[in-house]
């Protein structure tokens, strides 16, 4: 019978690897809490229509990427393409503009879009989120893109750079698509196939097209950021301050557009080289209108989306190392059905005091049972046969230079406990002397 595999465009996560994402996600989720931003969770799927209106039905991703499928009763839904529409629908669902402002939340969650399978890009993605609503000044945006800052010099990631544009409001923008769309009209015919059909329904996004011809038309085309309000201008000269104050450095982008049409003024990448052409790790910006354009009051709203597959590219190209997870303080090494009972009362008190501990489960011998416990890593061994039980008395070896020390059986515990808070003290020093 042939085996059933994977869907094209998916992964299987396992260890070591899964340990990896768990350094990582916990990094993100602690520096979200510093930042004050707590947790959304919002379903896998959606009505299409929540897409279709808050991503934009111009979109690549609506007219070509998204996964869809009908419900018995035929109501058409969408596997989530992002995260940003479906937070700012359960914010409106349940009633959440009344709290205090700003809301802040963060996510970490699954999307799915059809695309081309490559390094950094799959149909099942894996996204790091933050929104912030209520807030209008370019305050929130410094908040947002310094929280990002601060993740990727936390995780060590080199050879990264914020890149920032603006692409104006309802205000200014019209004026500047006018203009662009004129630039690109005389210019039509040097322009690939996908962007000429862009040409009418979204123009900004041939900025960003890595066609080499298209690239060279952009190169001269007229820039938002040259055409912006005294408000949009305003906005961005206090985020560049903020950003100065706080050394973190950047470049103004003008390619930066953005994939989907709810962004309005601030748009910013983190770009990471030497990761293959998926080289942002890092993509957001301010979507003002977005909250009222899917049923909800007025609202502004920033975020960003971080893919995980990207960041841990990136770590992996400035060699970085993440922190192995623990090895077991205690193996115990058990003979006969009287020592495995107090092998397993043994390591359940460890358990249940937050220490991680081993037992046999397989029925092995003396000797596997030392080379598996050899195998995970495990700081001490302690073998327990009817000779222990009677007696009451063990000896534990510390497996690192093979020092034994007799000890009561029942102190096991107190003596692993004691052991694992004296290893803290001591790497608390040498963290400190180095």
């Amino acid at each position: 019978m042939d085996k059933i595999k994977k869907p094209r465009g998916t992964m299987d996560i396992l260890s070591p690897e899964s340990d990896a994402w768990v350094y990582i996600e916990n990094k993100m989720r602690d520096i979200s809490s510093r930042f004050g931003f707590s947790e959304i969770r919002t379903p896998t799927f959606e009505e299409l229509g929540l897409f279709k209106r808050g991503v934009g039905d111009t979109t690549d991703v609506v007219q070509k990427e998204m996964y869809t499928f009908s419900d018995k009763d035929g109501t058409v839904f969408a596997l989530r393409p992002e995260g940003t529409a479906s937070v700012v629908r359960a914010i409106i669902e349940n009633g959440k503009n009344s709290d205090p402002m700003p809301l802040k939340y963060y996510y970490l969650i699954n999307c799915f879009r059809y695309e081309k399978p490559q390094a950094g890009r799959s149909r099942e993605f894996f996204q790091f989120g933050i929104e912030m609503f209520g807030a209008k000044n370019a305050a929130a945006d410094f908040t947002v893109i310094s929280l990002a800052d601060t993740l990727l010099r936390e995780l060590g990631v080199r050879g990264v750079s914020l890149h920032i544009n603006s692409i104006g409001c309802p205000e200014c923008r019209p004026a500047y698509r006018e203009k662009l769309v004129k630039y690109l009209r005389e210019n039509s015919d040097k322009l690939c196939d996908t962007c000429r059909s862009r040409l009418e329904t979204n123009p900004l996004r041939i900025l960003d097209c890595k066609n080499p011809d298209c690239k060279k038309i952009a190169e001269t085309a007229p820039k938002s950021i040259d055409n912006l309000c005294p408000e949009c201008e305003e906005h961005m000269t206090s985020l560049k301050a903020m950003l100065d104050s706080a050394e973190i450095p950047y470049e103004i982008d003008t390619h930066i557009v953005r994939g989907l049409d709810y962004y309005t003024r601030t748009v910013f990448e983190f770009i990471c080289d030497g990761i293959g052409a998926q080289s942002t790790v890092c993509g957001g910006g301010r979507y003002d209108g977005l909250m009222e354009q899917l049923g909800g009051p007025s609202q502004p709203g920033i975020g960003f989306g971080m893919g995980i597959t990207r960041l841990l590219l990136a770590l992996e190209q400035s060699g970085v190392k993440l922190p192995s997870p623990q090895p077991p303080a205690l193996y115990i090494a058990s003979l006969g059905e009287r020592a495995i009972l107090e092998a397993n009362k043994i390591t359940t008190s460890l358990r249940r005091n937050g220490i991680k501990a081993e037992c046999d489960v397989m029925g092995r011998s003396l000797k596997a049972q030392m080379k598996y416990a050899d195998k995970i890593g495990a700081k001490y061994t302690l073998i327990l046969g009817d000779s222990e039980i009677d007696s009451g008395r063990a000896v534990i070896k510390k497996m690192e230079n093979s020092e034994q020390t007799e000890i009561k059986i029942s102190d096991t515990a107190d003596f692993i406990s004691a052991s694992e808070k004296f290893d803290v003290l001591a790497e608390q020093a040498s963290g400190k002397d180095n």
